[in-house]
């Protein structure tokens, strides 16, 4: 049985809907019992970091959890899920995560001005070159983009280097222990878009919004033993 748990948050439905789609029976809950009963567990999530830590906390959820990755149960995060299980972030200030792997996230580093680039100097008795503006890139980074491959998690079967997934995010998780990294995006900087240890799997893309890559992600997910 794979349990979605339930926060309060996140578009907990639409990744239902994706394991009903590939064949995997999942329920929605935060009942505590059903959790520990789970084989599987995922944790989805869209908002605010500090809201989402409060709602865990407030339901109780924290500590079921940590007892299933540390049982050996397959975990995983989806977008906020994969930053919740970090040691904290700078989101709106500072604040807590679970810890369960340490690092942090991290809002991407454009702002609303463009920035400027030097232009090479021109001949002797010119003018000197004014530096060129360069487009900003959006934040929340939204959209389609490609991973690269970098360790091939079980939930990578089937999925090349370059596969396209659909991001919606501001922040991005920065672990401390680069030996966790699944796959890496490209941004305007290069970023960690999926972690891997053990039985934990976590991205920042949503699977459930990504087609047939996506779905392929979720089915072996429902399959990882």
């Amino acid at each position: 049985m794979i349990a979605i748990i339930d926060y309060g948050m996140g578009n907990l439905r639409s990744v239902q809907k994706a394991f009903e789609a590939v064949g995997h029976g999942a329920v929605v809950t935060r009942d505590r019992r059903v959790l520990g009963e789970a084989s599987h567990l995922v944790l989805p999530g869209v908002g605010a970091f500090a809201d989402c830590m409060h709602n865990l906390e407030e339901y109780g959820l924290i500590e079921p959890i940590r007892r299933g990755i540390e049982s050996g149960k397959p975990f995983l995060g989806i977008c906020l899920g994969l930053q919740l299980l970090f040691t904290e972030s700078e989101e709106f200030g500072v604040h807590k995560g679970l810890d369960i792997v340490p690092g942090r996230v991290k809002r991407f580093p454009w702002g609303l001005a463009p920035t400027r680039v030097p232009v090479p100097s021109r001949r002797e008795g010119q003018a000197p070159a004014q530096p060129e503006p360069v487009p900003q890139l959006k934040v929340p980074h939204m959209g389609w983009n490609a991973l690269t491959i970098r360790r091939t998690a079980p939930l990578l079967r089937e999925i090349d280097s370059g596969a396209h997934f659909y991001f919606v995010h501001s922040f991005y998780v920065e672990p401390a222990d680069a030996s966790v990294v699944s796959t890496t995006t490209n941004y305007g900087i290069p970023f960690v878009s999926s972690i891997w240890r053990d039985n934990l799997f976590a991205c920042q893309f949503h699977p459930e919004k990504s087609q047939a890559a996506g779905l392929r992600i979720v089915r072996n997910f429902g399959d990882w033993r």
